[in-house]
């Protein structure tokens, strides 16, 4: 896989220039990367409110 232009130049760029643009592989991922955010956000809610319960 090389270069798609005839010119290495960023002027004939006209578009996104990575594997997946136009695809639904974005926004897969985007949706994977939201529940692994939620997932971190609940596990350290739930050790943060278990140390605080201590005090």
């Amino acid at each position: 896989m090389g270069f798609p232009y005839d010119e290495a130049n960023w002027a004939v760029v006209d578009g996104a220039m990575y594997m997946g643009a136009g695809g639904s592989m974005p926004g897969v991922f985007t949706v994977i990367a939201m529940a692994i955010c939620v997932a971190v956000l609940f596990v350290g809610h739930r050790s943060e409110a278990k140390k605080a319960s201590r005090f």
